[in-house]
C-alpha cells in the first residue's frame, strides 16, 4: 500500500492506495503551529487503521511550496503555513518509511496530468493552477524541471507590474500571484472571484472590465512560459480557473494568440486540465505510481 498526501495552505489531505484509485480519505486544516510532519504520520496512522493496518511501501507528498534544503533534506517554507521560518518534512517521514518523495504540489499536478490527463504524449508542457495562489509545473525534453530546491516553477512569483500596489505573501508587490490569485481577488471585491465573474457576465462594466484585466495578467504569464521554454502545450486547473473556464479559456487563448513572435506562440494549446478539480487527489499519486 502507498500513502498519498497532499499539503495545501488549508488542508492536509491523506489517503491510501493499491492502484489507481486513492482511497481511505483523511483530511484535516493544516497544521500551522510547526507540527506538519506530526499531523501527516497522524494522519497516515488513522487511514492504515480505516485499512486494516496494511503495510506503508512508500509515500508521495504532494505540497504547497517553496521548498528549502537542509541536511540533504526538503523542508516545507511555505509563508502561509510557517510565515518566516521553515518546517521539516523529509526526515520525520524518512524516520518511517524507507521510500518518500516530495515535489512542489504544481509539478506533482503535472506528473498526473501526463500521465493520466489532458498532457497525454506531450514533452514540452506544464501545469498552470489558478487558485488561493498560482502554481507551475514545468516539463521540458520529457524531463520534469525541479531546481536546487525543488522550486522550479514558481512563475506566480514573477514580476509583471511595476505600478500596482497589491503585495503578495512572499514580499513582492505587484507579481501575478499578487494580482490575480484567488485570495488577491478576494481581497479587492466582496464575494471573492465567484461574484466577480458573476457580476461580469451580467453585464456589469466595470466586473467585466477587472476581468479582462485578470486575464490580460494571466496571459502575459502564459505567453512567457510558452515562448521561453517552447512548450506545445499547457494544461489549465485550479477552482478559479476551473469554475469559470468556459469565460476564461477563450480570453487567455486569445492573449496567448495575441503576443508574438508567432513563430514561437504557433500552434501551442491551452487545455483544461484532463482531471479537473481531482487533480490534487491524484498528483500525490503519480509521485509513486
Amino acid at each position: 500500500m502507498k500513502a498519498c498526501v497532499d499539503i495545501g495552505g488549508t488542508k492536509v489531505a491523506v489517503s491510501l492506495s493499491h492502484g489507481r484509485e486513492p482511497a481511505w480519505r483523511r483530511t484535516e486544516p493544516t497544521a500551522k503551529d510547526g507540527g506538519l510532519a506530526a499531523q501527516i504520520l497522524r494522519l497516515i496512522d488513522a487511514a492504515r487503521t480505516d485499512a486494516g493496518q496494511p503495510t506503508i511501501t512508500e509515500v508521495g507528498v504532494s505540497s504547497c511550496g517553496p521548498f528549502v534544503v537542509r541536511g540533504g533534506m526538503t523542508e516545507v517554507a511555505a509563508p502561509n503555513i510557517c510565515p518566516g521560518a521553515s518546517v521539516p518534512l523529509e526526515a520525520p517521514l524518512r524516520e518511517r518509511f524507507a521510500k518518500v518523495r516530495i515535489e512542489n504540489d504544481a509539478v506533482a499536478a503535472l506528473e498526473a496530468e501526463r500521465r493520466w490527463g489532458a498532457l497525454q504524449g506531450f514533452d514540452h508542457c506544464a501545469y498552470v493552477t489558478w487558485s488561493t495562489g498560482i502554481g507551475v509545473g514545468l516539463c521540458v525534453d520529457g524531463r520534469i524541471l525541479r531546481g536546487k530546491n525543488g522550486n522550479a516553477g514558481h512563475a506566480g512569483h514573477t514580476w509583471v507590474s511595476d505600478g500596482a500596489f497589491e503585495r503578495c505573501g512572499c514580499g513582492n508587490t505587484g507579481d501575478v500571484e499578487a494580482l490575480v490569485s484567488g485570495s488577491a481577488i478576494a481581497r479587492r471585491f466582496d464575494g471573492g472571484p465567484a461574484r466577480l465573474f458573476d457580476a461580469a457576465q451580467e453585464g456589469d462594466d466595470a466586473a467585466a472590465a477587472e476581468v479582462d484585466r485578470l486575464c490580460d495578467v494571466m496571459g502575459r504569464l502564459l505567453h512567457n512560459l510558452v515562448v521561453t521554454l517552447d512548450l506545445q502545450a499547457i494544461a489549465l486547473g485550479g477552482s478559479v480557473f476551473w469554475h469559470q473556464q468556459r469565460w476564461l479559456l477563450p480570453r487567455l487563448r486569445e492573449r496567448l494568440e495575441r503576443g508574438g513572435p508567432a513563430t514561437l506562440t504557433r500552434g501551442a494549446r491551452l487545455l483544461p486540465a484532463g482531471l479537473g478539480l481531482e487533480v490534487g487527489d491524484y498528483a500525490a499519486l503519480a509521485l509513486v505510481a
